[in-house]
């Protein structure tokens, strides 16, 4: 837990790829689950944010 911190704080690709990729598998489930409209709605932009996200900390340094 302490290195996946440490990570984020010094911004090294590891622990933001597994934010982003979280974000953009977040935005899935909300986009395919059939009981909240709020998170249907949102799930556009939650996978959007973490497909951005991603390709932006792709250029982090290992």
């Amino acid at each position: 837990m302490s290195t996946f911190l440490n990570g984020l704080l010094k911004f090294r690709r590891g622990p933001w790829e597994m934010v982003a990729s979280i974000l953009i598998a977040l935005g899935v489930v909300m986009l395919m689950q059939p009981y909240f409209l709020w998170a249907y709605t949102y799930s556009f932009f939650v996978t959007l944010s973490g497909t951005v996200m991603f390709i932006i900390v792709s250029h982090f340094p290992e």
